[in-house]
């Protein structure tokens, strides 16, 4: 809802979802941002709905989560 005080997100997807098509987090991404809320996305072409093939790209994603979570709450 518009002039709601929210705090930064950080949605994330993958390329690969066979569950949850990526669209929905692209879209939620960008009415979020066009809004005027800081909205962050991130979608790499590997993984699924689980996320992740490996164990490189599953740290990776913390690695994401956990920097975007100290910058968020500091």
């Amino acid at each position: 809802m518009p002039g709601q005080p929210y705090p930064p997100i950080l949605l994330a997807t993958t390329k690969r979802d066979d569950r949850v098509h990526p669209g929905h987090a692209r879209k939620m991404a960008a009415k979020l941002q066009a809004l005027g809320y800081p909205a962050y996305f991130y979608e790499p072409g590997a993984g699924g709905h689980g996320y992740g093939k490996d164990n490189r790209e599953r740290a990776a994603f913390i690695a994401l989560g956990t920097n975007f979570l100290g910058s968020a709450i500091g």
